[in-house]
């Protein structure tokens, strides 16, 4: 598979929450995880394992959320994906009570291929935006 190909399945099958274990076979053994988080950058090592799990942990939150590609580049063995998240929230998230109102993420990231999986990818997700949606159906429900 090309790395566009890697990447692509790995999103369908298990970023959507469809097969998070396939994880396996789309992730090397240890995956260095480059993130932003509150415009802090922090470095995570991942297992496909832990990302299984990780998958498993926003369906708890998002229920069974769609995943929308918005932009997908491929440069060697770099893919940029932009996409869009929709869930609705169905578990707790952040300290925040289910409200069964939709919440969307968007998020872009560049994935890493080497031995036809990845190694590393670097990620930002817009949490301002979530945390925002967060409190807003919070007032909603409350009204």
């Amino acid at each position: 598979m090309t790395p566009e190909q890697i990447v692509r399945t790995f999103f369908e099958e298990v970023r959507s929450g469809k097969q998070p274990d396939y994880s396996n076979q789309l992730m090397e053994e240890r995956v260095l995880a480059h993130q932003i988080v509150s415009e802090e950058e922090q470095t995570v090592l991942r297992t496909p394992e832990d990302y299984a799990e990780h998958v498993r942990e926003m369906k708890e939150a998002y229920g069974n959320f769609s995943i929308e590609i918005q932009e997908l580049i491929a440069d060697g063995n770099k893919v940029y994906v932009r996409w869009k998240q929709i869930g609705t929230h169905v578990g707790e998230i952040d300290g925040y009570k289910p409200t069964g109102l939709p919440v969307i993420q968007l998020a872009s990231a560049v994935y890493k291929i080497e031995n036809e999986k990845i190694s590393e990818y670097w990620i930002q997700i817009d949490r301002l935006g979530i945390q925002k949606q967060l409190a807003y159906n919070k007032t909603i429900k409350n009204v």
